[in-house]
């Protein structure tokens, strides 16, 4: 069973590892092209199922670890924080809290607001875990 389990995780940094990529794609695209409304919806898009993946992904790291208590999002995010998986457990509820507010991009300042934390706050957050959960899987 534990094997099962710490399959599962990998499997599912794997797939996050693939999203975090993408999502830095579209950055990057974003900073070439600051003005395209498809690269923002491309990059808001990639920013919403990195998020998913992402606390997915602490969620099944955390129970291979013996934590079964992390069964939602914010929950995750503060295991992951008490375990120094993650250090800015507030940026992590931040991008929760702003995955939220990704429903409402079509209104154009929502969108921008979204778009600028995305690319200040989020991604950050986001390399952090990365690095921290590619050294974990590499082990």
């Amino acid at each position: 069973m534990t094997e099962q389990k710490d399959i599962r995780w990998k499997q599912r940094f794997n797939n996050f590892e693939k999203a975090y990529l993408s999502l830095i794609d579209s950055q990057e695209a974003l900073e070439n092209d600051p003005g395209n409304d498809f690269i923002q919806d491309s990059l808001i898009q990639r920013y919403e199922y990195t998020l998913e993946l992402a606390w997915k992904t602490m969620k099944d790291y955390l129970e291979n670890e013996g934590f079964m208590d992390v069964t939602s999002p914010k929950k995750a995010v503060r295991k992951a924080f008490q375990e120094r998986i993650i250090q800015d457990g507030d940026g992590w509820i931040r991008a929760l809290d702003d995955r939220n507010k990704t429903s409402h991009a079509y209104d154009e300042n929502m969108a921008k607001e979204v778009i600028e934390s995305i690319t200040e706050q989020h991604i950050p957050i986001f390399r952090d875990f990365y690095l921290y959960m590619k050294k974990e899987a590499d082990e």
